[in-house]
């Protein structure tokens, strides 16, 4: 059993992901929306929406230097495990909390207005609750582990560590099978909702428009008078019939 959820789910997982995406780039442009349902109500997704995704953008950033960066490196930068970890949870914390009450916000909104609630999908269930529930896990996992009772696990020496192996192919199961049971649950929902991804609207992740952010500024010029009256008239050809 270990060696099927920590050798052979996460490649499972990615498989679904990449091949998910993959089809529904080729055969499903027009469904690869959020379904946006901003008409219907504003004043709470103007709040939830900023939470979930600035909370979740600080999330994914914390999770890829917890797992990827290993602890040597952080040592040769004259970083203290103590340090580190007092970071760590500070910064998850925040960034988790927002990330929870705005997708907490969300699916209130989503139940609580009915014009939004009848345009949710069965799929929409399944994927807030994965969502939802690694999001909690992942909260709790982490105050667990800051209070002591993990008995001093540190994830570092295990999570981390069978993460990075996924990627040699030569995955460390053991590792992993030796979590504590909130971080087993943690992994398996984030992976679960990997390969929901692409059959839900979280594929807009894969599409968001970056290039405005680096896109040259559009300069407006206000027409002055004067310089209409000075402008010579058109040729004959030139003018609007």
């Amino acid at each position: 059993m270990d060696l099927l959820l920590w050798g052979v789910l996460p490649y499972i997982s990615i498989a679904l992901l990449v091949a998910g995406t993959v089809w529904r780039a080729r055969y499903d442009q027009f469904g690869w929306t959020t379904r946006s349902t901003q008409l219907h109500e504003s004043r709470l997704l103007r709040i939830g929406s900023p939470l979930f995704h600035f909370g979740m953008l600080f999330v994914v950033l914390g999770h890829v230097v917890g797992l990827l960066v290993p602890k040597s490196w952080t040592d040769a930068a004259g970083l203290s495990d103590h340090a580190y970890h007092l970071l760590a949870v500070s910064t998850g914390a925040v960034a988790g909390a927002a990330a929870a009450a705005g997708i907490g916000i969300l699916v209130y909104r989503r139940f609580r207005v009915p014009a939004v609630r009848r345009a949710t999908l069965r799929g929409d269930h399944l994927m807030y609750t994965f969502l939802l529930g690694a999001m909690l896990l992942g909260l709790t996992a982490t105050v667990l582990n800051s209070t002591g009772m993990t008995g001093g696990y540190n994830y570092r020496d295990g999570v981390s560590l069978w993460f990075r192996s996924l990627f040699t192919l030569t995955p460390d199961y053991p590792l992993m099978a030796g979590a504590p049971l909130a971080f087993k649950l943690h992994v398996l929902f984030g992976f679960t909702l990997f390969a929901l991804i692409p059959y839900s609207r979280l594929v807009h992740m894969f599409s968001a428009p970056l290039k405005y952010l680096f896109r040259p500024y559009v300069v407006y010029r206000r027409r002055d008078p004067r310089q209409l009256a000075e402008r010579p008239s058109r040729r004959g050809w030139e003018r609007v019939s």
